[in-house]
């Protein structure tokens, strides 16, 4: 094809050009044919513009899907992945220990400290046992569909308020 007929353009919208005609009315013009995008596409569109704009609001829910995943290429890696990963179940209640004892908290705060570190518990059990069961192996599923509606709540939660 010749770069006189090439179609250019931008994404969307195809510009062919027409070479000039020989004669005395000869004078060169566009046509500008629109490219209909699918509904798929529309949809598909629409779904990413929206999950990119509420991308802050959905940070819990990111992490949730990168841990379900990680877990289970953890779990196709070898069914002692669970075991390096155990320690993680007790590091939120060392850290609440080391806190409380360097900055003492009280009401509120305490509150917060104790559920922060529950929730952390239950996420790195749950990822240990992943990684070692497979991340849907029993009720496992059900404890991260769990522990992401908590964590998405909490997260909405405390955006509002500050």
């Amino acid at each position: 094809m010749s770069s006189r007929t090439r179609a250019r353009g931008t994404a969307g919208v195809h510009t062919v050009r027409i070479p000039h005609q020989r004669g005395r009315r000869s004078q060169p013009f566009l046509i500008v044919v629109p490219d209909r995008p699918s509904l798929t596409r529309e949809a598909f569109g629409f779904l990413g513009r929206t999950l990119w704009h509420f991308r802050r609001a959905l940070a819990p829910t990111g992490l949730a899907l990168l841990a379900l995943v990680v877990t289970a290429l953890l779990h196709a890696l070898g069914w002692w992945t669970g075991l390096v990963l155990a320690p993680l179940a007790i590091a939120p209640a060392v850290w609440l220990g080391i806190m409380q004892h360097r900055r003492p908290a009280h009401r509120s705060a305490l509150a917060w400290r104790i559920a922060l570190t529950a929730l952390a518990t239950l996420t790195g059990s749950w990822a240990a046992l992943a990684a070692g069961f497979g991340p849907l192996a029993g009720s496992l599923g059900l404890v991260w569909l769990l522990a992401l509606i908590i964590a998405q709540s909490a997260w909405l939660i405390v955006r509002r308020t500050h």
